[in-house]
């Protein structure tokens, strides 16, 4: 199981760097976070190495922001871009 699990990542990430430079981060984001994450959030820009990611609210933002490093670092790992940070924003209101 452990060599299928590897193969599937690295068609992946081949996939992943054949993408243009400045879709691939925001490609590898739901890859990176993981599918129940990535259902609750949206990976929105990547401009100099920064990926601005939309959460629903404050306490999305914090709980993500712990968990950044482990996302940067698996993102790094698909993406053909260099991610530097991930910046969490707070989904913005409709106004009444």
């Amino acid at each position: 199981m452990n060599r299928a699990s590897a193969g599937l990542e690295s068609v992946i990430a081949k996939a992943l760097h054949r993408a243009p430079t400045n879709e691939s981060a925001l490609l590898a984001w739901p890859i990176a976070c993981g599918s129940a994450v990535a259902d609750r959030t949206r990976a929105l820009s990547f401009s100099e190495g920064i990926l601005r990611v939309e959460v629903a609210d404050a306490g999305w933002r914090r709980e993500l922001a712990n968990l950044a490093p482990r996302y940067l670092a698996s993102i790094n790992k698909y993406s053909a871009a260099s991610v530097r940070r991930i910046e969490f924003v707070v989904k913005a209101q409709p106004q009444r």
